[in-house]
């Protein structure tokens, strides 16, 4: 969908949370481009920080976390805080019930398709070489199940499900045997995750024997998103201030951050299964991050400088797409390749990596400056 702008309707900032938009934006510029120029800058300037900034731009191998590995849960996390709003607004708007639902699972099989086509989907190299699992599927998943929650419970039923779903996720990981295997594996051939993906899941699996965006960890997402959702129903308390949001924020994220640091000494911290440990850290993480982001813009009121990340922030999904439909390596070639070549050759791959960042920026500015918002 389409949405444009016309001189009568509000204009985006007036009808979107800023620092909303920002985070999501920060969150989007490392997914297209903003980790290789993190890279690529290491290699030309061996500062320590620099250096440690770089070597976390990798997942870990299994069992582990890095800064990377935010990047996804944050994503699908903004995507919860955002559920509130866009329910709130539409009841407000009387929309019926039964065309709410409608959206809500057209969203669900549009994100599902998306992530097809971004797994070259449409190469048409049928079943068993086509990746039916995708980033985007797992977000739509998470979504759907918690815009429902969120539809039919009050937030002491949200809370009640995402710690029913977490419990009965780690439960269900640890008791439930696997065939030929025992109960509680979490190794990635052995565990519960990995034979049903091999049992259900048609078409072809990443790892081969098993898939990170799998059947069995979007149970577990849809508790990040509703993570989300509760953290955007204290947003929306129009009897709370700014700096009282704020501080609830701030607390909130550290509690599930020193929870999820607690838990990984018994319930590892592994993004791949998408492990409890692993939704409360990255869920602190996410919280700290909104919160931050969230006294700046809206309680300091400070906010020309997000600009860069909410060009980003409107258009994720059209960025993350464009990513993998066009070339932006060789229009940066084409535009910039003799200005590049000019320097040493160290500097080459800065250099290539900048120029493709400001070219998908450029034209998220674009848009951004029509007011055009591509949405799912």
């Amino acid at each position: 969908m389409i949405i444009k702008a016309n001189e009568t309707s509000p204009k985006v900032s007036s009808i979107r949370l800023a620092s909303l938009d920002a985070l999501r934006g920060f969150d989007m510029l490392w997914i297209v481009g903003l980790d290789q120029m993190v890279k690529a800058a290491a290699k030309c300037f061996p500062w320590p920080w620099l250096i440690w900034l770089s070597g976390q731009m990798e997942h870990p191998q299994w069992e582990g976390y890095t800064l990377y590995d935010q990047i996804f849960p944050l994503f699908l996390f903004i995507v919860g805080v955002a559920i509130p709003y866009s329910i709130g607004s539409q009841r407000n708007r009387g929309i019926s019930e039964p065309k709410m639902y409608g959206k809500i699972f057209f969203r669900l099989l549009m994100l599902v398709l998306l992530g097809i086509i971004y797994n070259g989907g449409l190469r048409l190299s049928g079943i068993d070489q086509t990746r039916f699992c995708s980033v985007l599927g797992f977000i739509g998943i998470g979504y759907f199940f918690a815009a429902i929650i969120v539809m039919n419970f009050a937030i002491l039923g949200q809370v009640i499900w995402c710690l029913a779903i977490m419990s009965g996720y780690c439960l269900a990981i640890y008791l439930i045997p696997v065939p030929g295997g025992i109960a509680g594996d979490l190794t990635p051939q052995g565990s519960i995750a990995s034979y049903i993906d091999q049992r259900f899941m048609p078409g072809k699996l990443y790892h081969g024997y098993f898939d990170p965006e799998g059947i069995f960890p979007c149970i577990s997402g849809i508790s990040t998103a509703l993570l989300g959702a509760i953290t955007g129903y204290w947003l929306r308390r129009d009897s709370a201030g700014h700096w009282a949001k704020a501080a609830g924020l701030f607390i909130a994220g550290l509690l599930c951050l020193g929870l999820g640091l607690l838990a990984g000494n018994y319930y590892p911290i592994i993004k791949n299964l998408w492990t409890g440990s692993f939704v409360l850290l990255t869920g602190g993480v996410s919280i700290l991050l909104l919160a931050l982001f969230y006294v700046i813009i809206d309680c300091l009121t400070i906010k020309k400088w997000a600009l860069i990340f909410i060009v980003v922030g409107v258009n994720p999904i059209t960025i993350y797409m464009a990513c993998r439909l066009i070339d932006f390596g060789h229009t940066a070639d084409f535009l910039f390749g003799g200005l590049i070549g000019k320097f040493s050759e160290q500097y080459h791959w800065l250099g290539h990596s900048t120029a493709i960042l400001l070219i998908e920026w450029l034209a998220l500015y674009f848009l951004y400056r029509k007011k055009i918002i591509f949405k799912v």
